[in-house]
């Protein structure tokens, strides 16, 4: 079949009511044709019930209440922290070691100069030491050690 009188058929089926055409030309010629009609769409009805409200949760002593977790570490995040700040410069996962079994970089009370090396962060398997970027006293240490951490996180306050 020519390719222009397909193309008269297909708007010929498009511009009218009919939704299949089916045409036989020869022996082995034959093309079918049919419309797509739109899915009309009927609204449900909507049944508005009653629930009534949820049972308070009984906590253990032992299970602490998530929302109170989150409300705590946002408190730690909003009091006042006096000092130099550290911040991660990456994404990645905080060690205060070079390997498990040595002894931290930096412990809080100890003195360090600029570029001492203050921690580890790996990210995607490469180990970056971040150093000091300021001299001072280590005042408190913010992430645990095999934490992951985010950019600009705080990670060490130096006093």
């Amino acid at each position: 079949m020519d390719l222009r009188k397909l193309k008269t058929l297909i708007d010929l089926v498009a511009e009218s009511d009919i939704s299949e055409l089916e045409v036989t030309e020869g022996a082995d010629s034959k093309v079918r044709i049919v419309k797509q009609t739109p899915v009309a769409y009927t609204p449900q009805p909507q049944v508005q019930a009653y629930a009534p409200p949820p049972a308070p949760i009984q906590q253990s002593a032992q299970t602490a209440p998530v929302p109170a977790a989150s409300s705590e570490s946002a408190g730690e995040t909003k009091r006042e922290i006096s000092g130099h700040i550290v911040k991660a410069p990456m994404v990645g996962t905080f060690y205060r070691a070079p390997n498990p079994s040595a002894p931290p970089f930096v412990e809080v009370g100890m003195s360090v100069k600029e570029g001492d090396t203050l921690c580890i962060i790996e990210a995607m398997k490469l180990l970056n030491e971040i150093e000091a970027d300021k001299s001072g006293v280590i005042k408190e240490i913010l992430v645990e050690n095999a934490e992951p951490i985010e950019y600009g996180q705080p990670l060490f306050v130096i006093g």
